[in-house]
């Protein structure tokens, strides 16, 4: 699908069939996604502008890449989207942090925003949306939406799984906005889950229903 980019690395792949499996404990479940969130992040952050500093090593003075720009963004949709956010952070630490606090009703399956804190100078900073879920896509982009009410401008979305329905609310919703995802799964059930998915991403990692 043009404007997704399906992360097929094999560790991705392969620690994502784990986490499918519905005998993967709370705690399995917790480590797997902290572990495959750093390799999501690597990705999705591939293609970072860097810029030239001089530095000295022990050896000589040297012109050597650094990122350029303010730090990024990760834009955290609560709570499942903290799971993610734990291991991106393992990876760039300097990185600021937005809480977007989002949940479905089951019933309509809208989106009820309930909480939101973000830096400041959104508009100079890369942000980079984390939910392990694209189901209908309501909630992310519920989120979104705020984000750019605050002056993102650019903005990349991040998830485990996502559904061809909600990759084209999405779409039509924010095109100006990239998925990255590993996996694009068949269809939500008519309860608006991710089939074949794997389940409430945030029940398995808190241990809740």
């Amino acid at each position: 699908m043009d404007g997704v980019t399906v992360i097929n690395h094999p560790l991705v792949q392969h620690k994502l069939t784990i986490m499918r499996k519905k005998e993967t404990s709370t705690a399995g479940f917790r480590r797997l996604l902290r572990e495959i969130s750093t390799l999501l992040c690597y990705e999705v952050t591939r293609d970072l502008e860097l810029t030239m500093e001089t530095i000295e090593t022990p050896m000589q003075v040297i012109q050597a890449p650094v990122l350029e720009g303010k730090k990024l963004v990760f834009a955290s949709i609560l709570r499942a989207g903290n799971g993610l956010l734990e291991g991106m952070l393992e990876l760039v630490p300097s990185a600021r942090v937005s809480h977007v606090g989002v949940y479905r009703d089951h019933e309509t399956l809208e989106a009820v925003e309930y909480y939101f804190k973000a830096p400041e100078s959104l508009s100079e900073r890369l942000v980079i949306v984390v939910d392990p879920m694209l189901a209908t896509g309501n909630s992310s982009i519920a989120a979104i939406d705020k984000l750019k009410e605050r002056g993102a401008t650019k903005l990349r979305f991040l998830c485990l799984l996502a559904a061809p329905e909600g990759i084209r609310n999405f779409q039509e919703a924010h095109p100006d906005v990239p998925i990255y995802t590993a996996a694009i799964d068949s269809h939500l059930n008519e309860h608006g889950y991710i089939v074949p998915g794997l389940g409430d991403a945030g029940d398995r990692m808190y241990g809740t229903k």
